[in-house]
């Protein structure tokens, strides 16, 4: 059995995104050569997400207007962990939008639904954080 191990860096320069990242998982596929396994995909900081859904630009606003309303950014007093920071309802946002996915590596590659995509989702940006890709598989 192959391993193959990659981050992938992100700065977003806005407070929140949603960045589809799947051309550059696809990108760690194909380098790695495996053919048949399964590939994780995880966001490697508290604050930062990896799910899969639909590129659809409707569908990341009704997610920043859910979440929003679920975790409000402000007012920050609202939230104990806010003290040194001003980010709890990052952590927030993160848990419910997930730490990882996993996909099987079918022919080399992504066995994924018709419109799904691999997305990263970043809740408190303005600096760099990493996603870790690792493949394990033939």
């Amino acid at each position: 059995m192959k391993s193959y191990r990659k981050e992938l860096w992100f700065e977003v320069p806005s407070r929140r995104a949603f960045i589809n990242i799947t051309p550059d998982v696809e990108a760690c596929l194909a380098e790695s050569g495996i053919k048949e396994g399964l590939l994780l995909c995880n966001a490697m900081h508290i604050t930062a997400s990896v799910f899969i859904n639909d590129d659809e630009q409707g569908l990341h606003h009704d997610f920043e207007v859910w979440l929003e309303g679920l975790a409000p950014e402000k007012p920050y007093s609202r939230y104990r962990h806010n003290g040194y920071e001003d980010n709890a309802d990052a952590h927030l946002k993160r848990t419910i939008m997930g730490r990882e996915v996993v996909v099987a590596v079918t022919g080399g590659r992504l066995d994924l639904g018709p419109w799904e995509q691999i997305f990263y989702g970043e809740f408190d940006g303005k600096r760099r954080k990493r996603v870790l890709v690792k493949i394990i598989g033939e």
